[in-house]
């Protein structure tokens, strides 16, 4: 679905990541790797946040880069860097004005990204006055109202209490779309289908969560 091509990333003279080339297909992957290690800028690649110094990230669209802006969303760590509109309602309709859709079906998307997690109360509501948990369901909910074909998530479950991050990995798992999960909640991961280790820039290991996860857990220790 995605292929990197011997990327790198390098920023003010600092190799940040180097000759990576992967292609990903699975439906859920996991991405994990100690702080400093690259992976939050390898994630940011995905969508185009990021662009690569050298190399070529591309999606099996054609005009890749801005296919990746629109058939991949992100989720940011903290909410507050994503909702930018102080009514929900209003948040969730700020990505879709650059597609031109008439107001009905601006309207229509909206509702029906509520209705699917359960958050039409929260329609009217002041985003600065949201829970944590709201707020992260409600980025959510504005990468999805674009109706994506696959989602990033850098570490959505850092701030969330237990409640909260169990409430939204469960919105994770029902999802259709593509998943790419940068976490250091190794639980999170057990169920995926494929999980790349990364390490000073390079990806050290990648394949099913079990080896990979007891091999980063083993380098830990080191």
């Amino acid at each position: 679905m995605i292929a990197f091509t011997d990327v790198s990333v390098e920023k003010n003279g600092v190799a940040i990541l180097g000759g990576i080339t992967l292609h990903l297909r699975e439906r859920r992957v996991g991405i994990i790797g100690r702080n400093g290690s690259g992976k939050s800028t390898f994630a940011r690649l995905f969508n185009g946040i990021e662009k690569p110094t050298s190399g070529r990230v591309a999606l099996d669209a054609p005009h890749e880069r801005e296919a990746l802006r629109r058939h991949v969303g992100f989720v940011f760590q903290n909410p507050d860097n994503q909702i930018v509109y102080p009514i929900v309602s209003e948040d969730l309709a700020f990505g879709l004005k650059n597609l031109k859709l008439s107001a009905r079906e601006t309207q229509a998307r909206i509702e029906a990204v509520l209705e699917r997690f359960g958050l039409t109360h929260l329609r009217d509501r002041f985003t600065h006055q949201l829970s944590g948990g709201e707020k992260q369901m409600i980025a959510l909910a504005g990468v999805l109202v674009m109706r994506p074909r696959m989602i990033v998530m850098d570490e959505p479950t850092t701030l969330l209490d237990l409640w909260n991050k169990r409430k939204f990995m469960a919105a994770i798992d029902a999802l259709d779309e593509h998943v790419v999960l940068v976490s250091h909640d190794l639980d999170l991961l057990a169920d995926f289908d494929r999980v790349l280790h990364i390490e000073d820039g390079t990806i050290v290991a990648d394949g099913d969560p079990a080896t990979v996860v007891a091999g980063y857990v083993a380098s830990t220790r080191c």
